[in-house]
């Protein structure tokens, strides 16, 4: 059992809490015990698991999926630097993050898609993509990504989805010449929108853009989607949190699909 915070391996592993090493040495930091148990689900390597066998029982059996070299028993002092929740569950991961491209988007003959742009809080992003599992859409598609995928945050905010849902970086180009060649309609959410939200059909392949918390959608969305939409709201207030929006449009494009 390591029990010194001085040990390299430890060491290393806290570094990870930090957006610009991660980016740097191409590793990730998995704390939980559900977050792992999606990430394998997703087929993300593990390269190292650390536990604390004093801090809670193995549930799920995590240790027998993952090879005995890459197990670390740590003390719970250990554990609670490497971890960034307030009440680690006693295990935590180092891990090698997936990244996916447009060509990897494997749609149905009627896809319903998210692409958000510059939405810059981790949260956020989990939760859109937590709201996306929750709703079957096929992929979220991120242009100009102000947030780190794989930050922590958006682990914990998505309960691990952001490792089993199709999440891609592409840049707004890349994405319209996407949606274009696969005939899917795009509605813009924005302020300036001339249209609820309510009166537009998605039955057919559809695309929700969204903006960043701060700024809406940039110049080239508002310019190209197909149709602005706007979510009607009363007087003192021009927005709502880009999760609620996502979560608001989405199941309304849901419910109409299921009546059709």
């Amino acid at each position: 059992m390591i029990t010194s915070l001085a040990n390299n391996i430890v060491k290393e592993a806290i570094d990870l809490k930090k957006s610009g090493v991660r980016k740097k040495n191409g590793l990730i930091l998995i704390d939980g015990l559900r977050e792992i148990e999606m990430a394998l689900r997703g087929q993300v390597e593990i390269v190292s698991l650390f536990y604390c066998s004093r801090c809670n029982e193995d549930r799920a059996g995590i240790l027998n999926k993952i090879e005995a070299d890459k197990r670390v028993e740590i003390s719970e002092s250990v554990l609670k630097k490497i971890s960034y929740k307030e009440n680690p569950d006693g295990f935590v991961a180092v891990a090698k993050p997936k990244h996916k491209s447009l060509a990897d988007i494997k749609l149905s003959a009627n896809p319903l898609i998210i692409i958000l742009e510059n939405v810059e809080k981790p949260g956020n992003l989990g939760g859109i993509i937590r709201t996306a599992y929750a709703t079957g859409v096929e992929a979220v598609i991120i242009n100009d990504g102000q947030t780190d995928m794989y930050n922590p945050n958006v682990i914990r905010a998505s309960e691990g989805h952001v490792f089993t849902e199709n999440i891609i970086s592409a840049s707004v180009d890349e994405t319209l010449k996407w949606v274009k060649a696969h005939k899917i309609k795009t509605f813009g959410a924005a302020t300036i929108g001339a249209k609820n939200y309510t009166d537009m059909d998605y039955s057919a392949p559809t695309a929700i853009v969204l903006g960043s918390e701060a700024q809406g959608l940039g110049k080239k969305w508002l310019d190209k989607a197909d149709q602005l939409i706007k979510i009607p709201m009363k007087e003192g207030i021009d927005s709502l949190n880009v999760s609620v929006s996502a979560a608001v449009i989405v199941y309304e494009a849901v419910r109409q699909r299921k009546l059709k």
